[in-house]
């Protein structure tokens, strides 16, 4: 860390009434939380978003290889 990051800091802690390290700790986690909800968000282009509501709209039929597949899955978890 600089001189000057460390005044930073320390500048910004003591306007809030804070110890740094509670500054710090308190910054990372809202940076941390704000990393994984921009991870878990979706985002499609114009094109998937298109393609999305027209299969919803528009499903395609059960074939026998989704029968078997939603078969399996309830043997394996007693659904």
């Amino acid at each position: 860390m600089t001189a000057e990051q460390k005044t930073l800091i320390e500048h910004a802690a003591a306007l809030q009434g804070r110890t740094v390290t509670d500054f710090v700790l308190t910054s990372v986690q809202d940076a941390a939380r704000r990393a994984i909800e921009e991870h878990q968000q979706i985002e499609l282009s114009v094109r998937d978003s298109q393609a999305f509501v027209d299969a919803l709209l528009n499903p395609k039929p059960v074939n026998d290889r989704l029968r078997d597949t939603v078969r399996r899955y309830r043997e394996a978890t007693g659904v």
